[in-house]
C-alpha cells in the first residue's frame, strides 16, 4: 500500500471526486435494496459515508491506518463501521453486496490472491446477494495515455500548491508499474510512489468469477451502464452469489 503518507491520503479525494462511478454504485445499492453493505479497499470513505444511512448498516474495510483515520475524521463517519484490515476482516455477516471501487480489484497482482479476495467475498454475501467492482479493459491499453504531459495537474491542497503526474515504468504480464509523481510547490518537496495494477480481461474476470461462486448478471462498458465492447475504457461487473 502506497497511501500510508498522511499528505498523500489529504490528496485523494481532490484527485479524485464524487463522478458517475459513485453514482452508479449508489443507484445499484437503491436498486438491489441493500441493507448491509461492505466497501472493500473504501480509502477515504468518500463513497461509503455516501451508502450510510436510512437504517443502512455499511462497513469499510482497508488495509492503510492513515486513510481510514481520515475517514473517521470526516463528516458522517459515525454511520460507518470502520474496520482496518483486508478481505479476510469481512467475515460471514450475510451481507447484501460487497463494492470494490477505483480499480481496488486491479491490486490484487497474483491469480492466487484474487481467488482469495473472491472466496473471502462469496463467504461474506449472503446466498443471491451481489458482488459490484470496475476494472480497467487490457485491449483499450490506457497505461499507453499516462505520461507527464496527459496526467500533469496542479492542484490546490491543504499542503500548498502540488503538481502531480504519472510515469509508466514498464508492462509485462498483465501488470502495469508506474511512479507517481507529488511535488509540494510550498516546500520542494517531492514524494515519488511506486505502484502496481493487474490487467485482466472480461474473459479472465467472468470465469474467476464463476470459479468462486458467483454468476454475472452484467458487464457494462461505462458508467451509464452501456454494453461492453472491446473498445471500452472500464468494465463493471455486478455478479450474484450462487
Amino acid at each position: 500500500m502506497h497511501y500510508t503518507d498522511p499528505r498523500l491520503v489529504d490528496l485523494y479525494d481532490i484527485e479524485n471526486p464524487h463522478g458517475p462511478d459513485f453514482d452508479f454504485f449508489l443507484h445499484l445499492a437503491d436498486e438491489l435494496k441493500a441493507q448491509r453493505i461492505f466497501d472493500l479497499g473504501c480509502g477515504t470513505g468518500l463513497l461509503t459515508r455516501q451508502l450510510a444511512g436510512n437504517g443502512r448498516k455499511v462497513i469499510g474495510v482497508d488495509p492503510s491506518s492513515a486513510m481510514l483515520a481520515y475517514a473517521r475524521r470526516q463528516p458522517g463517519a459515525g454511520r460507518v463501521q470502520w474496520i482496518e484490515g483486508d478481505s479476510g476482516a469481512l467475515g460471514t455477516p450475510a451481507a447484501d453486496l460487497v463494492l470494490m471501487t477505483s480499480n481496488v480489484a486491479q491490486v490484487f497482482l497474483d491469480d492466487a490472491e484474487w481467488a482469495t479476495v473472491l472466496h473471502h467475498i462469496h463467504a461474506a454475501l449472503r446466498p443471491g446477494g451481489h458482488l459490484a467492482f470496475e476494472s480497467r479493459n487490457p485491449d483499450d491499453r490506457g497505461w499507453e495515455r499516462w505520461n507527464p504531459e496527459t496526467t500533469f495537474a496542479r492542484l490546490e491542497t491543504p499542503h500548498g500548491p502540488v503538481e502531480s503526474w504519472l510515469e509508466v515504468v514498464g508492462v509485462e504480464n498483465g501488470r502495469v508499474h508506474f511512479k507517481g509523481h507529488n511535488v509540494f510547490k510550498k516546500t520542494g518537496e517531492v514524494l515519488v510512489v511506486d505502484s502496481e495494477l493487474r490487467y485482466r480481461s472480461h474473459a479472465e474476470l467472468t470465469t474467476s468469477l464463476n470459479n468462486a461462486g458467483f454468476t454475472v448478471e452484467h458487464l457494462y462498458g461505462d458508467w451509464k451502464r452501456g454494453p461492453f465492447a472491446n473498445t471500452s475504457r472500464i468494465m463493471v461487473f455486478v455478479a450474484r452469489r450462487d
